[in-house]
This record gives C-alpha cells, structure tokens and sequence, in this order.
C-alpha cells in the first residue's frame, strides 16, 4: 500500500476530472493535498468535498505561476492534470484557439516546471495523451501537443534530477471534459470506444489518479511515460 504520510502533493487541475480523482485518491493515502485551479467557484466545492486546501492558479500566466511557487513552501510531489484545448482539424481550427491550447497544455506546464518548488527526491507528473503515438485525422494538434510534452518530461528528467518526472498517457477517459456534448452525442461517443478498444470501456479516472500516485510514490520512475489507453494505441 502506498503511504504518503508527511508529504505534500500539489495537483494542479484538481477541481475536476482526473485531477479531482488523484488529490480524493492521495488524501486517501495519507497525503497532505493542495488543488489548483483556475476557476475559483470549482476549486472551493471541490476543496470542501474532500477536505484538501485549494489555491487558484492559471498556467498560462508565467508570472501567476513563479508568484504562487514564491510565496509557497517546497511540495514533495506535484501532478498536472488541467489544461484547456480545442480540438479539430488544423484548417478548421481558429489559429488563435490553436496557439492557445498550445499555450494551455504545454507551455503551462513548461512555466510549471521552471518555477516549482519540489523536494529531491520528489516528482513531477502530468497526463499527455494517447494521440502522441496514435495519430487521428482531426487530432493532429493534440497529438503534436502530447508529443511534445512527452519529449519535455524526458528532457526535464535530466534537467530536474533528483527530482523525477514523469507522464500518464490516458485515451477516452469519461469525465466532465466531454460535458460539452449534449447526452445523445456523448453516449454515442463512448459506445464507438468501448466498440473499438481492446478493453471495452473508456477509462475512469481513478484508473488514471492510481498510476499518478503510483508514479510519484516509486523512486526508480523517471523520464517514464506510462500509455493507460485501453489497448487504443494498438487497435
């Protein structure tokens, strides 16, 4: 079992989805848990629901980012799981709605690792993405997004060290990202998922929360990236 007793976790996106999963899950194990976000009104339902501090934090602001890691103390695990992206066709996109979920998953991140605060022998993870190794028309900018990052992870492992950093590599994963859609067309999205990967079902965010910890709670992972997909990547 894994214990986080006496250490601090920061999840950044953890008023929902995955991130919300990983911050209940590491409570659970003993962890002293901050979330961050940038939406105020979510972070407090989510803070009061399982009983963890909350701080707001935008990624996509260099100086938020450097301001909130000034003010803060060291955290022994940070995990990144927010970000805001659109997806469509590169020449169906908006080019500024291109850039900005550029902006959100990785640059984000990128101000993240710059100014965080980890003890050594901490970690450092984020969720990517499985378009990174399966690419699909009308995905192409998530799957060079993920891609990217993936490739920063194993850099920063290097650079961080002994910091570790690490990713989770997840496909369909059933949480309020899809919330967009109306019922009818979110139902008919999972049921071509669970007809297409070799599992059967999307993923639940737990699954994802679990193989975070996992990752931050074992000394030997770094530059890892772990694909958690359902067999999409091989169907």
């Amino acid at each position: 079992m894994i214990d986080f007793s006496g250490q601090r976790i920061l999840v950044v996106g953890g008023s929902s989805g995955i991130g919300f999963a990983t911050a209940r899950l590491a409570t659970q194990l003993s962890a002293s848990v901050v979330i961050a976000s940038r939406s105020l009104e979510k972070l407090s339902a989510a803070a009061a629901a399982i009983g963890v501090q909350s701080r707001a934090l935008d990624l996509t602001d260099n100086a938020a980012v450097e301001t909130f890691f000034a003010d803060s103390e060291a955290f022994d695990h940070i995990v990144v799981t927010g970000s805001q992206v659109g997806m469509a066709a590169v020449r169906d996109l908006p080019l500024d709605q291109a850039l900005a979920a550029m902006g959100s998953k990785f640059w984000g991140f990128y101000h993240l690792a710059r100014a965080a605060k980890i003890a050594p022998g901490g970690s450092l993870s984020v969720v990517s993405g499985f378009l990174a190794h399966r690419p699909a028309a009308g995905r192409a900018l998530m799957g060079a997004i993920n891609a990217a990052l993936e490739a920063l992870v194993r850099g920063l492992a290097l650079e961080l060290k002994p910091v570790r950093v690490n990713a989770v590599s997840p496909a369909v994963v059933a949480t309020e990202m899809w919330a967009g859609l109306d019922e009818a067309a979110r139902l008919a999205m999972f049921e071509r998922v669970s007809a297409s990967y070799p599992a059967g079902r999307p993923g639940h965010p737990d699954e994802i929360a679990r193989q975070l910890l996992l990752l931050a709670a074992t000394p030997y992972a770094t530059g890892t990236v772990v694909v958690l997909d359902g067999g999409a990547t091989i169907a």
